[in-house]
């Protein structure tokens, strides 16, 4: 339950990152309060969850043409497709072009993995030292 906590976390302060330094430039929110951008966290968790899999796997092929690269395009998919359900709901946001969902998409991606960082999921297990004889 931490672990879930802890991840609902870091989305939503990578979500509300995005956001605030998009709004006005292609990105606008319909949330008022904190409890709102949890919610849409949790959505962008669960987009993440289940969508992101099956689009990786159905895109294999062009990701490994791309090196990799295209990663970045199901990326802002996924950050459009989150903010598009969460409109939905009342707690979304809009996205205006292709380009600032991409940067929203990177700054999600850069603010979570600095995140990330700091707060672990679990904690590291030591490895012992191989013995030399």
């Amino acid at each position: 339950m931490q672990k879930l906590l802890i991840r609902l976390g870091i989305n939503a302060v990578a979500l509300y990152t995005a956001i605030y330094l998009l709004s006005g430039r292609g990105i606008t929110h319909q949330f008022e309060n904190w409890w709102e951008i949890l919610w849409l966290a949790l959505i962008f968790g669960l987009v993440n969850a289940l969508v992101r899999p099956v689009v990786i796997a159905m895109s294999c092929p062009l990701l490994i043409l791309t090196l990799g690269l295209g990663t970045l395009l199901i990326n802002t998919l996924m950050f459009v497709m989150a903010g598009w359900i969460g409109t939905q709901f009342g707690v979304g946001f809009e996205v205006d072009g292709f380009m600032p969902a991409f940067l929203g998409a990177l700054i999600v991606s850069v603010v979570s993995a600095l995140l990330s960082l700091f707060f672990h999921d679990e904690p590291r297990k030591h490895r012992p030292r191989p013995r030399r004889d």
